[in-house]
């Protein structure tokens, strides 16, 4: 696996917090979205980590 690029499930929900977070500080109405889409990549994140095991 030369190359490959592994980011644990912790780190990679800690990185969509804060980029999320730096985008309701700067555009308030974006919230809804960015809430929504964190929602979602988490979702799919917990079923994939679930398929795997």
């Amino acid at each position: 696996m030369s190359g490959a690029i592994v980011i644990h499930g912790t780190v990679l929900a800690s990185i969509i917090a804060l980029i999320a977070g730096i985008l309701i500080l700067i555009r308030p109405r974006l919230l809804n979205y960015v809430v929504a889409l964190y929602l979602i990549i988490i979702g799919v994140l917990g079923l994939l980590s679930a398929m795997i095991r």
